[in-house]
């Protein structure tokens, strides 16, 4: 039975927020061994639940409904408490504080029956050019990432649902984005072991679930296959010399990283050859990319280059954790999404960080923000920064707030410079990347203005960047907003100058 059930090691995605019947059929087809959800699928609750219902009813087993709800920047619903980012938690320290966030995130999973988060990245974040991790690690100091990365992935499960941990072994010392190619770190293995593996060692140690490999070349145990692909990281580290016998997932193998190399489907035999159990297939609403890895499988088996054994292994660890974690819904109560809330604005209010010595700023007088409509998206971001919204958080405490909102060119901001000469500015960075173009033409004529405030809403590498005195929100949530809203009013915010 076990070598006819080879798809059951694919987690597919789907095109939209509903099950059509043509999509049912093609599921119940394949018998797939789960779903990935992205922000595409996410609708009303009623909705979205009715989605996971249906992939189940179709798929005729206990299905894993997956999904990337990290904190902060990355986040696939939307609709509940959002849980702060991982950088947030760094700067707090607390690992009650990471616990109680992958609480958060898993309660709004498991109301409508997902069961699977991949989350949160055990990545150290030792470069500051890393354009794919930032935000999303705890920190840069191992130690830190292990404590709060592992009490925020128990948390996860304390609440029902799966937590993998990513990317392993290690995708914080990159200057390049494996979505985009194939990044290769030369780190010695003394090295390796020093910094990027003791997150995921802890996490072994701990028993989380899964682990989410990275599709990244590390020369120090293999010069050649990524780590997702390799025997030498799946096999020979992870599971012989670690011991771990949790389910291994690949991150998505539509990343070019791994399908400029191996496309329809073959990288999916390969990293079941390598020692993962579960491969994670993504056509952005391309049904056939999941029937090439289904057949790459089977062909596979029916070379003799997979074998069966390998495949009821990979199958029984999920079999295991879907036995454990079986994604059945649990009302979010309204007095707990309350409660979510307010402990997120708490902690967003604890994480801001200042430097500089600040201007006063008068309520009553105008106060001028200068600020992107929106940012770049690229990577795992689904969607990003409104300035609007960051408009709409401060006014309440600064009514003659006037808006610049940066385009194609700073134009309209210039014409707010010039009307108001010596009004204090507050000059709004929310790229994840680097700046804009419009954003760089203006900094020659901030930089003639007495009173500057810098507001690093995404990246806070900006602020060190920048000649202003600045306020880092670690993030650009709603309550992130609000908590930057609030410090403004204050005539000197606790911990400026």
């Amino acid at each position: 039975m076990t070598a006819l059930l080879p798809n059951r090691t694919l987690i597919i995605d789907l095109p939209g927020p509903d099950l059509t019947p043509a999509q049912a059929r093609f599921l119940a087809q394949h018998s797939f061994g789960g779903v990935c959800l992205f922000a595409r699928n996410f609708s009303t609750p009623q909705r979205t639940a009715q989605l996971v219902k249906d992939i189940r009813d179709a798929l005729g087993h206990d299905a894993l409904i997956a999904t990337d709800q990290e904190g902060g920047a990355v986040l696939r619903r939307l609709d509940r408490p959002h849980a702060p980012t991982p950088q947030a938690l760094g700067v707090i320290g607390s690992e009650e504080a990471a616990r109680e966030a992958g609480r958060i995130a898993a309660r709004g999973l498991i109301e409508l029956g997902i069961n699977w988060n991949y989350a949160p990245s055990l990545d150290v974040n030792v470069n500051p050019l890393n354009p794919v991790i930032g935000e999303r690690a705890f920190g840069s100091d191992p130690e830190l990432v292990a404590r709060l990365g592992v009490a925020w992935a128990l948390g996860s499960e304390e609440e029902g649902v799966l937590s993998a941990v990513k990317h392993f072994p290690g995708h914080g010392d990159t200057t390049q984005d494996s979505h985009l190619t194939l990044p290769t770190v030369n780190k010695s293995h003394a090295e390796l072991e020093q910094t990027e593996w003791r997150p995921f060692r802890a996490a072994v140690a701990a028993g989380v679930g899964s682990i989410m490999t990275a599709h990244i070349v590390y020369s120090a145990l293999d010069a050649v296959q990524p780590a997702t692909l390799s025997p030498a990281f799946l096999t020979d580290l992870l599971r012989t010399d670690w011991k771990y016998d949790g389910v291994v997932v690949t991150d998505a193998t539509d990343m070019h990283a791994i399908a400029d190399r191996h496309p329809h489907g073959e990288a999916a035999p390969l990293a079941l050859l390598a020692g993962a159990d579960a491969v994670l297939s993504c056509g952005h609403g391309d049904l056939n990319t999941h029937a090439d890895h289904a057949l790459a499988l089977q062909r596979a088996l029916d070379e003799g280059r997979l074998s069966p054994r390998r495949v009821a292994q990979a199958l029984s660890r999920l079999e295991r954790v879907a036995s454990r974690f079986p994604g059945t819904p649990r009302p979010y109560s309204l007095p707990q999404q309350q409660a979510d809330e307010e402990q997120i604005g708490a902690w967003a209010a604890q994480s801001l960080g200042f430097s500089g010595d600040w201007p006063t700023l008068d309520p009553a007088a105008p106060l001028l923000l200068i600020v992107p409509e929106t940012s770049d998206l690229g990577g795992p971001y689904g969607d990003a920064p409104s300035g609007a919204a960051l408009a709409d958080a401060i006014r309440p405490h600064f009514p003659a707030l006037q808006v610049g909102l940066l385009r194609r060119d700073p134009a309209e901001a210039l014409a707010l410079l010039t009307q108001f000469p010596t009004a204090p500015i507050l000059f709004a960075t929310t790229n994840r990347w680097s700046l804009g173009a419009a954003q760089t033409a203006l900094l020659p004529t901030l930089q003639t203005r007495p009173h500057v405030i810098h507001l690093a809403l995404w990246n806070p590498e900006h602020a060190a960047a920048l000649p202003f005195p600045a306020l880092i929100s670690h993030g650009f949530r709603p309550a992130n907003l609000q908590a930057v809203a609030q410090a403004l009013a204050v005539s000197r915010p606790h911990g400026a100058g």
